[in-house]
């Protein structure tokens, strides 16, 4: 891979980033719940909201870099280290996202339920651009990677306990803080897990090719 193709692989990338980040605006602004990889972050940010979703999602992506480091130890390889800037970028996107979508009316249960159908959209959009781009995973992705390799486990099963247990993990810090409430887990994060991978290949089948070959393409 040429510097120029990989140049343009990252600028794919940060540009999923983006759109990632929209997703998880809109979902959190129709107030149904998150994606699950979100989930503690969400109920973080309604506890201590002196810090906005995207800077807790920053503080939980760095919390997940330094989980890969301690399972892989020296099999963790420093290229990884640029998970920590792309988190950085992932959490201002996110409130930045957050900031344009805040004078979509969200009010009525419909309304809530469309914003958070249509953050699934987006947030799948740009998962599928980031495995295309194929030059790094986001920090969730990373650490159960990391589990996997580790303990010779099927990714896609690693995958769906962690989602497990990062919805686990929001309830029981939403029911200590908010006095055995559910707060910022309903059913957009189940909603969010059962579609975002439908989405992601949906449309990671229609923009493979044609994005590889641009990717791939020699500039004159």
């Amino acid at each position: 891979m040429n510097k120029a193709e990989l140049a343009k692989r990252y600028l794919l990338f940060i540009i999923s980033l983006f759109f990632a980040a929209l997703g998880v605006a809109f979902t959190k602004h129709g107030e149904l719940g998150v994606s699950p990889i979100s989930s503690v972050a969400n109920v973080l940010s309604y506890r201590f909201s002196f810090l906005s979703l995207g800077n807790w999602l920053i503080i939980w992506n760095c919390f997940l870099i330094l989980g890969q480091v301690l399972i892989l130890r020296k099999n963790f390889h420093p290229v990884q280290l640029l998970q920590i800037p792309l988190s950085f970028l992932f959490g201002w996107f996110t409130d930045l996202g957050m900031r344009a979508v805040s004078f979509i009316p969200a009010g009525s249960y419909p309304q809530s339920l469309f914003m958070v159908l249509f953050g699934i959209v987006i947030l799948g959009f740009g998962v599928s651009l980031s495995v295309i781009a194929n030059v790094i995973m986001n920090s969730g992705e990373a650490f159960v990677k990391a589990i996997s390799d580790t303990f010779h486990q099927d990714f896609g099963n690693v995958k769906i306990a962690f989602d497990v247990f990062c919805v686990i993990v929001a309830l029981i810090l939403s029911l200590l803080f908010f006095n055995f409430t559910i707060v910022g887990t309903r059913e957009g994060t189940i909603l969010s897990a059962l579609f975002t991978g439908l989405v992601v290949k949906f449309f990671s089948k229609r923009l493979t090719a044609p994005l590889n070959l641009i990717l791939c393409s020699r500039l004159n």
